[in-house]
């Protein structure tokens, strides 16, 4: 089963959303503690994957559109 780039993009979204959760829970006194990086490290990469996924999906949208 195939999706679409756009829930793609949703999903990746969701789950960066739920690593910034994560990490501002992890947080006690400072952010530079391991546990809270490496969260944030994830939700990023996250956000890049869902950024670059809308982009495909527009990009298909405006190819299919000519």
């Amino acid at each position: 089963m195939k999706f679409s780039p756009k829930i793609g993009a949703i999903i990746y979204i969701v789950m960066g959303i739920l690593f910034t959760y994560f990490a501002t829970l992890t947080a006690d006194e400072t952010i530079w503690n391991m546990p809270t990086v490496l969260l944030m490290i994830f939700a990023t990469f996250e956000f890049g994957v869902a950024i670059r996924l809308l982009m495909i999906h527009f990009r298909f949208k405006k190819k299919n559109k000519k």
